[in-house]
């Protein structure tokens, strides 16, 4: 059994087509700015930000046997992220995302992660037939969990002996699909970064701060929980009764797709280089500001 990897990275792989413009923009607006395409999805966007934390991620996801499934194979390789046990898919064709940003923020975005959805649990093949681990060894590092898997596989990857050894650590998508999520908040090794709006829509309530959020997350039995809101304070919360809020540098924002994935990823290579509690959040904040900051 070889994996050559430090964290596993379960979930969209896709084509990002994103259009920026430096002015704010509201619905029917037509504006100059640039469009660029770049390998995205939560899983990679993750797992390019683990690898430039010294980190050795392994994909796990399905990409089609298309020229774009190529070349995007080829591109995620070429970061140093390991592609081995990628699923290739015949009757599937590559995911994309599309989003607009401007001065205001994000204007509109939508994912076609469709494969993925159809894909459903055979991109966890490598978890069980040996190849990085299987039932009677299971993984027992860290992993990066994508809510753009559908909920049915979400829910049997909480019940799953093959990652009830893991240090799981979950992101929502968006926050269309945050709901998804429920089932893996009480898995006993389960750490869950969502942003304010997505832990309300879990919740099914409004909060008035990431706190507030993150207290309310744990009551309904997450074992720990870190929720951002923007520019405003975040909170790391965890089900011993612990708390920890701190506020992020003040920058000029200049992107925001890749953002939550950049905290999360920088989150995980802190704790992984030994930092804890607000030590390790500072260092992730102060990642994603640069992050967000940098045309």
């Amino acid at each position: 059994m070889t994996h050559r990897g430090d964290i596993l990275c379960i979930g969209s792989v896709l084509w990002d087509v994103i259009g920026r413009a430096p002015r704010r923009m509201g619905i029917g607006h037509d504006v100059p700015g640039r469009i660029e395409r770049l390998p995205g999805g939560v899983a990679m966007n993750i797992a390019a930000a683990c690898r430039r934390e010294g980190l050795r991620p392994i994909l796990l996801t399905v990409l089609g046997r298309d020229a774009e499934g190529r070349a995007l194979a080829d591109a995620c390789a070429a970061m140093g992220l390991v592609t081995d046990h990628v699923t290739w898919a015949d009757d599937l064709r590559t995911d994309r995302y599309m989003a607009i940003e401007a001065e205001n923020g994000l204007v509109a975005a939508v994912a076609d992660a469709h494969s993925l959805e159809e894909a459903g649990a055979r991109i966890l093949a490598p978890l069980r037939d040996g190849a990085i681990a299987s039932e009677a060894q299971p993984w027992r590092g860290l992993v990066a969990l994508d809510g753009n898997l559908t909920e049915p596989l979400l829910a049997e990857i909480a019940a799953s002996p093959l990652f009830a050894a893991a240090d799981l650590r979950v992101a929502p998508a968006s926050p269309g699909k945050a709901a998804r999520l429920a089932p893996l908040l009480p898995h006993a090794r389960a750490t869950v970064y969502v942003n304010r709006v997505e832990a309300a829509l879990i919740c099914g309530e409004a909060f008035d701060s990431a706190e507030a959020a993150a207290r309310a997350l744990v009551a309904r039995g997450a074992r720990r929980v870190l929720v951002t809101d923007g520019g405003a304070a975040m909170a790391e919360a965890r089900a011993d009764g612990t708390l920890v809020s701190l506020a992020p540098p003040a920058v000029s924002v200049c992107r925001v797709t890749g953002a939550g994935d950049c905290f999360m990823a920088s989150h995980i290579a802190a704790e992984v280089a030994g930092l804890d509690g607000a030590a390790a959040l500072e260092e992730a904040l102060a990642a994603t500001a640069l992050y967000v900051s940098t045309a």
